[in-house]
């Protein structure tokens, strides 16, 4: 029996440049990189040397603080790079692929019938603990934690996101055991939210309590579920993993092997081919999309939270997603002047766009004004359907007070849940990053 659960507050961008669901497989890369900055808090030692042979699932790394986390390559082939920035920080692993992929065999295991010990320690070793996120933190989760609750959503409302459904329909059987192996993780529930097309393929899904969610972005944020239907207190640990990841997971006890597939949406207006398209994790963007001019930004992941790209960069570990939009270098002639255009989103109604309700936009990178004061004007309520004060939060954030952050509700938020607060706030605040610090904060004094 599912359970219902409906958003009211939030903000749904129309934006144009959906991909079409036709799943492409796109040219193998002769490069792939696995980015430690990708796993946020966790500083990378490496157990390989530059030229040395790999297989895919030969560990590359693992963290220095909790020695358990160990990450993988997602392909074979030789190490060919480890790319250092400032302070020997290590940025890139890049892996010069073979033409075919050759497995190494950490043999097949029945989740069902092994003891929790052997599925924690199969995850752990294969790399696929670094799928399992925890809450709060928003973070790599820690293997010597025990989860109340484990949860995975499949619902789809970011703007030009992946459609969750469409990620998995083709990995029912590898979504299914990745669900048996997870649920011997936890004493709680694994709970998977799911839309109205996600419900088609996963509704027979057996270990998990199923809901139906609906309602605008950010009602498909993991954060949004969380908080309506287990909130986190403090000293309680949530485990959230991605609705591909589980079919990862899942292969690792199927077929012995870690296959790091992705299918990746390539999305917005400036994209030539808009398809999902089947790549390896790390896969070379410029072998998806080809190459970019410089006034087209390309993001790794959605327009509200993803990260920018540059020609020959590589996918994120997390993204599912390529949105290709026009960076905001031209300018409109006198465009401080309010209800003059109807072809700019504007959520306070300061164009003509609010008479258009079902239009699609062409968004920019221009953030149409410059960083001021914090005003009370209730517009971050209005897209964030959370029991949660934001601009509070924040400005508790930007201060560096503990106690305050705890009482307004860290530790039930992520980045990703204040994307829409970013957007729509007139402050023009880097609101992310602020929440990022702040959890970044609590990580260090509360642990």
């Amino acid at each position: 029996m599912s359970k219902d659960i409906r958003i009211k507050r939030g903000l749904t961008l129309r934006l144009e440049g959906e991909a079409e669901k036709e799943l492409v497989k796109a040219p193998r890369s002769k490069t792939y990189a696995i980015k430690p900055p990708d796993f946020h808090t966790h500083v990378p030692k490496m157990v390989v040397k530059e030229g040395a042979k790999l297989l895919a699932g030969d560990e590359l790394f693992y963290s220095k603080y909790t020695d358990e986390i160990r990450f993988t390559s997602p392909v074979s082939g030789v190490l060919k790079e480890i790319k250092r920035g400032d302070k020997r920080k290590i940025l890139e692993v890049i892996i010069e692929a073979d033409a075919d992929i050759a497995y190494r065999d950490f043999g097949k295991l029945d989740a069902a019938k092994a003891d929790v010990k052997d599925v924690k320690e199969r995850i752990y070793e294969s790399g696929c603990g670094a799928f399992i996120n925890q809450r709060p933190y928003d973070i790599v989760a820690d293997p010597k934690d025990t989860p109340k609750a484990i949860f995975i959503s499949a619902v789809t409302t970011a703007p030009l996101a992946a459609s969750k459904g469409f990620l998995v329909k083709d990995k029912i059987a590898a979504f299914q055991e990745g669900i048996t192996a997870l649920a011997k993780l936890t004493p709680g529930k694994v709970h998977l939210c799911v839309d109205e097309e996600s419900a088609q393929y996963l509704k027979d899904i057996k270990g998990v309590e199923l809901h139906h969610v609906k309602g605008p972005h950010p009602a498909g944020n993991v954060g949004v579920q969380i908080h309506k239907i287990d909130p986190i207190n403090r000293g309680e640990r949530v485990w959230t993993v991605g609705v591909e990841d589980v079919a990862i997971i899942g292969n690792i006890f199927l077929t012995g092997q870690y296959r790091a597939e992705r299918t990746v949406a390539v999305t917005g207006s400036e994209a030539k081919d808009r398809n999902y398209y089947q790549v390896q994790i790390g896969a070379n963007i410029e072998d998806i999309i080809g190459s970019v001019s410089e006034d087209v930004r390309i993001i790794s992941g959605n327009v509200l939270t993803g990260t920018k790209l540059s020609n020959g960069q590589y996918l994120g570990f997390y993204d599912n997603e390529l949105s290709l939009i026009p960076e905001g270098n031209k300018y409109r002639m006198f465009g401080w002047l309010p209800f003059t255009y109807n072809n700019i989103h504007s959520n306070s109604r300061t164009s003509l766009s609010w008479l258009f309700p079902n239009k699609k936009y062409t968004p920019t990178t221009n953030l149409h004004g410059e960083e001021r004061a914090l005003v009370v004007t209730g517009e971050m309520e209005e897209v964030l359907p959370m029991d949660v004060y934001p601009m509070q939060l924040i400005k508790a954030c930007m201060a560096g007070d503990i106690e305050k952050m705890e009482n307004l509700g860290i530790y039930e938020v992520a980045p990703e849940d204040f994307a829409l607060v970013e957007y729509v706030n007139t402050s023009k605040l880097e609101v992310q990053e602020v929440i990022r610090l702040g959890l970044d904060l609590m990580i260090t004094e509360i642990g």
